[in-house]
């Protein structure tokens, strides 16, 4: 029997390691963090979810298929990638666009975050289909 305060605190965890997962994916380009740290933080998250609660519960609460996760994060990295192929430069130039949001100066979106989210979602697929397929067996 799983203990009951392990239940509630992960149900008030879960939501915060995922917040501070995408804190980590968007200060990750300039600073420490980025898309392969910010995946083992969501990935834990949901591995602390299927530990207090069981694996069934936890692909619930995921709401998509890690299969699915892993494939979406790799069209999303190549994608990223190959889209300076498109304006002949280089293959991984990042491009940058500049957008004027109401309340904020500027903000300026680029390549390098599409390649972040890439590499955030593949490691959320990988990591959960090990800690699944794991979890199932025992």
């Amino acid at each position: 029997m799983i203990s009951l305060i392990l239940r509630t605190t992960t149900r008030f965890l879960l939501p915060l390691l995922l917040l501070f997962s995408i804190f980590l994916l968007m200060r990750g380009h300039n600073e420490p963090g980025g898309g392969f740290v910010a995946g083992l933080v969501a990935a834990a998250a949901y591995a602390l979810y299927s530990i207090a609660f069981d694996v069934t519960m936890a692909r619930r609460a995921l709401w998509i298929d890690p299969h699915t996760l892993v494939g979406i994060g790799l069209l999303t990295a190549a994608g990223s990638a190959t889209l300076s192929l498109l304006v002949d430069k280089p293959f991984m130039t990042g491009q940058w666009s500049i957008f004027v949001v109401p309340g904020l100066d500027k903000v300026e979106l680029g390549t390098p975050v599409l390649f972040d989210v890439g590499v955030f979602l593949v490691v959320i697929g990988v990591t959960l289909m090990i800690i699944f397929t794991l979890a199932e067996e025992t």
